[in-house]
């Protein structure tokens, strides 16, 4: 019996392995399984929770497009999104165009944070953790020309005297870095600035024949232009290098047109909202429907200034509003996010122009800020480390973790000059801040939190904060329904 039951497994055995459902025999290739293929509409990926992983593989930069079938804004913006892939198709770009539908695949809008559509993130090399908020324009030329300068150099290489003076023609207004070594430091800061700076084209040279041409003889960056004095030259410091919120102020400034003077103290400046001035509305705080309107800016201090009322735009009424600003009988007014209803749901809690004084200054908590910029390497690099931090610290009621975008956001308390700047403010009385500049490491952090702000003397000091544009290039953050 037990023989006939052995022989019956033996041939169940052999039987499973037969014609039928057998592998691939001795020398037989294995057959491969069929590829995954990512569908598309109109030249845009369409993604889900099973394919995004294969897309990010595939496509070393993706920019991906959350949004929801009853969105207006969203169908607006389908039309110009569809161009901007056509535009990238045609010039065999490695840059990518996707769209997730977010109501769908709620297990992906939960993991990138997305809570208004349309919703843009931008991934780089695969980079699932920490995407790009996408901040740029909403047409398909601007679309595709911040996936230009993402995808490759954001500043053409002049090598002579006619492709730089080429380069000037073509533009009303062209930026060129004179750098005698293109592997300086500086070079890479002025890279960084050419990449948002859409409505500007960029242009850079190491040939000294062109630093002859130009009349230069050190490193500069030069604003060529086709209105007002026709040029303006940024000399590079030798000592300190170049800071790009000093050159983003000075390319800001001196690409408007000036229109006329004002007692010997005001320069009037008309900014068309109609143009690709998208730069300037965001630093005012502005949507385009606002215009006609009026905003006064005080260039040493960047103080801003708005009319305290409606009305039509007079000269009686502009004349009157000047003079009020330089009495000081106008207060500045200061940028802000709209506070997320979610705020304080998540480990690391996200502080706005309107609720930080209430949050950081609350003598029953001992709050820890980061004040970031979403451009920042330094800010994207220590991102792991300040959510574990949270992670870590989320279940003592007295200490909060949170998170400021200070290109967004400005603070009466005090201005914030690099990124990423990290203060501790300890509870109790007197609004005490302490600035915190050591490691930016879970360890060294809980440390800090452990002994109420402060350190051993031998902790490593952090290397310098990224430097903060005074112009900032992404003054509103994305996303919103703003088209």
């Amino acid at each position: 019996m037990d023989g006939q039951l052995l022989l019956v497994l033996l041939l169940l055995l052999l039987g499973a392995s037969g014609p039928e459902g057998q592998g691939p025999g001795p020398g037989e290739p294995e057959e491969e399984p069929p590829k995954e293929e990512i569908p598309e509409e109109d030249g845009i990926l369409v993604l889900s929770r099973r394919n995004l992983g294969l897309a990010l593989r595939e496509h070393r930069t993706l920019l991906v497009q959350f949004y929801a079938p009853w969105c207006g804004h969203c169908k607006a913006l389908a039309p110009e999104y569809s161009k901007a892939a056509a535009l990238l198709a045609a010039e065999s770009a490695k840059a990518r165009l996707a769209k997730v539908d977010g109501p769908a695949e709620a297990e992906l809008t939960e993991e990138f944070a997305v809570t208004t559509y349309p919703t843009l993130k931008f991934f780089r090399d695969g980079n699932r953790t920490h995407p790009e908020e996408y901040t740029g324009p909403r047409e398909a030329e601007g679309i595709a020309e911040w996936l230009r300068r993402r995808a490759g150099p954001s500043a053409t290489r002049l090598e002579d005297e006619d492709g730089a003076q080429a380069l000037i023609d073509g533009r009303d207004v062209v930026v060129i870095g004179f750098f005698q070594d293109l592997q300086d430091e500086d070079v890479a800061t002025f890279l960084a600035l050419a990449q948002d700076a859409l409505d500007m084209t960029f242009g850079l040279t190491d040939q000294p024949k062109l630093f002859q041409k130009f009349g230069l003889t050190k490193d500069t960056v030069v604003l060529f232009k086709k209105f007002d004095e026709g040029r303006a030259d940024f000399p590079v410091d030798e000592e300190l290098g170049l800071d790009q919120g000093d050159l983003s102020h000075f390319l800001l400034t001196h690409s408007m047109r000036l229109v006329t003077e004002f007692n010997s103290q005001v320069l009037f400046v008309v900014v068309d909202v109609g143009a690709d001035n998208g730069h300037v509305l965001r630093y005012f705080g502005l949507k385009a429907e606002e215009a006609p309107t009026l905003r006064f800016i005080n260039m040493e201090t960047t103080k801003k200034y708005a009319p305290a009322h409606g009305g039509p735009l007079t000269a009686a009424s502009v004349t009157a509003f000047c003079h009020a600003v330089l009495g000081g009988e106008v207060k500045p007014y200061l940028l802000s996010q709209e506070l997320p209803p979610d705020w304080d749901q998540r480990p690391v809690k996200t502080l706005v122009g309107k609720n930080f004084e209430q949050v950081a200054f609350d003598e029953t908590k001992n709050v820890f800020i980061k004040f970031y910029a979403p451009w920042c390497t330094h800010c994207k690099e220590m991102a792991a480390a300040w959510e574990a931090l949270a992670d870590k610290y989320k279940d003592h009621e007295d200490i909060i973790i949170a998170e400021l975008d200070a290109t967004a956001n400005e603070l009466e308390a005090f201005p914030v000059h690099g990124f990423p700047t990290l203060k501790f403010f300890p509870a109790g009385p007197g609004r005490k801040v302490i600035e915190y500049k050591s490691t930016r490491d879970l360890e060294t952090f809980s440390k800090f939190l452990d002994s109420g702000g402060e350190l051993p003397a031998e902790e490593p000091a952090e290397e310098p904060a990224a430097p903060f544009p005074e112009t900032p290039a992404n003054s509103t953050t994305e996303p919103k329904e703003e088209l």
